[in-house]
């Protein structure tokens, strides 16, 4: 007799079918796991054999075969002690089988017999919904997967519980939803002093989700203005709250299954290597780039960052998806993220200021700015100074206009957005592109003659072109203007980087 027990394999953000077989024949006494199976996958023959003995049970003195099919499909992760166990003992006779065959289960067993926490819950339930199946999944993750709507969930402690509710002694009464998380807020805008051309600069990236860039000495308010951003993004959707919360279930970080309703704001290290920040290692984990997905990614020192690593952001800040390829594996994750970055306008920092004039000028600025590469900084929307503030500047009182003002037009020009784009797969005016930035972004004759003009004089690229069509958008949105006109090409230019002096 062979047994079945279904479980999931993750690729990327997509979970895929898997069948474990397990049969016990005579022979010599063994336990083989085939399929292409991981370390972490052989090992838990150790775990389901210690949590069999921990409810008074134990491996046959038989030859147990374990298949994961299909076997050409790479097997990663501990999720699949609590199936191997199942199918062990529905071989054994302890388990009808066909109280399994409705079930996908994932979970990873302790020596004691308790069912843990795995990465990828939600998608597992998501897919077992798909297929018209329940979910056996750890005690501690079933408000997790009730969230994938209409699914039988059966969330178990431990593993004697589960072998009772399965064998109708006991029954486990069905997880609740757990509630989303509380919004976070940032910074006041209130409490930032002067800046108000950098504080300009962050509306207009916060309502059309445009990259943004700020150069200026230390202790100028960059990181804060960063900070207070987040604070005056709208929250997530429903829909889009489902997207990050599976990407942060597939890396394990979904948090008491309670779903993702704030943008995410990721602020790596300038340390971070390729892999941690496009995805990738031995098992193609999502990295910080997805792990902002329609949230923030805020790069604080820009130019500490090795070249290549900031290269490599290249294609997902243009596509909005990182395609992580290796030998072993070929995923694709969600990359559609917000670029906020900082950085100092040399290594010392002073460029500007004659009090402490830069040593080295202007060679320090040329070196320490040409790690940024062209093509990246041309992905950037909105290029802005902030200047260092003054005692006179810190003495002022603070600003009348607090971030709950601020995010109100943010929300509103969202809202503009959403009608506008509604129907395509097109949320914000960053990512307005082709017909549909023809259509809602060409201005009127002034501007149209003013944007040709500065085209030839900022020697704009094709995607530099478009770029401040679609900072004017949100712009004009902003203002409530139904039209783009000469007024919001202008200030979208003035936010364009300028190019080197020969």
């Amino acid at each position: 007799m062979v047994a079945h027990v279904g479980t999931v394999a993750f690729l990327g953000l997509e979970a895929r079918s898997v069948d474990v077989q397990v049969q016990i024949s005579s022979g010599q006494v063994s336990f083989v796991t085939v399929g292409l199976p991981d370390k972490a996958v052989k090992e838990s023959r150790e775990r389901v054999a210690a949590a069999l003995h921990a409810i008074g049970l134990s491996l046959p003195p038989r030859r147990v075969i374990v298949n994961l099919s299909p076997a050409d499909l790479p097997k990663e992760g501990s999720h699949y002690d609590l199936p191997i166990a199942l199918g062990l003992l529905a071989a054994l006779g302890v388990l009808p089988q066909d109280a399994l065959d409705e079930y996908v289960a994932v979970g990873e067993l302790g020596l004691d017999g308790a069912i843990l926490p795995v990465p990828g819950v939600l998608l597992a339930a998501l897919h077992a919904g798909a297929n018209e199946q329940g979910l056996i999944c750890p005690a501690a993750q079933g408000p997790e997967a009730a969230w994938a709507g209409e699914v039988a969930v059966l969330a178990a402690p431990d593993l004697l519980s589960l072998i009772n509710h399965l064998k109708g002694t006991i029954i486990l009464p069905p997880p609740l939803r757990a509630e989303a998380e509380i919004s976070r807020r940032g910074p006041d805008m209130a409490g930032i002093k002067g800046q108000e051309t950098p504080k300009r600069a962050v509306e207009i990236a916060a309502a059309g989700g445009h990259n943004l860039l700020m150069s200026g000495p230390p202790g100028s308010g960059k990181s804060l203005l960063a900070a207070a951003l987040a604070g005056i993004l709208p929250d997530l959707t429903p829909a889009e709250a489902l997207e990050v919360s599976m990407v942060a279930s597939i890396a394990g970080q979904l948090e008491g299954g309670k779903l993702k309703r704030s943008r995410p704001f990721r602020s790596p290290h300038h340390s971070a290597s390729m892999a941690a920040l496009v995805g990738g290692g031995t098992k193609a984990k999502p990295g910080e780039v997805s792990l902002a997905h329609l949230g923030v990614l805020f790069l604080d020192e820009l130019p500490e960052y090795q070249r290549g690593v900031l290269d490599s952001l290249r294609q997902p800040l243009e596509t909005g998806q990182v395609q992580v390829a290796r030998a072993a594996a070929h995923v694709t994750y969600p990359a559609r993220v917000q670029l906020i970055a900082a950085m100092n306008p040399c290594r010392c920092g002073y460029l500007s200021d004659p009090a402490q004039a830069c040593s080295r000028a202007p060679r320090c600025a040329a070196d320490y700015q040409s790690k940024l590469s062209g093509p990246l900084l041309d992905r950037i929307d909105l290029h802005v100074d902030v200047p260092a503030l003054s005692a006179a500047d810190l003495s002022l009182p603070p600003p009348a206009e607090n971030s709950a003002a601020v995010a109100a037009r943010v929300a509103t020009a969202r809202a503009r957005q959403t009608a506008r784009y509604a129907g395509t797969p097109t949320r914000t005016n960053a990512e307005a592109d082709g017909e549909l930035l023809n259509t809602h972004a060409a201005p009127d004759a002034e501007g149209a003659r003013l944007l040709t003009q500065a085209a030839d004089t900022l020697r704009l690229s094709a995607r530099g072109y478009a770029r401040v069509l679609r900072v004017a958008r949100t712009i004009a949105d902003l203002a409530g203007a139904q039209h783009v006109t000469r007024v919001h090409i202008a200030e979208a230019l003035s936010y364009r980087r300028r190019p080197p002096v020969n």
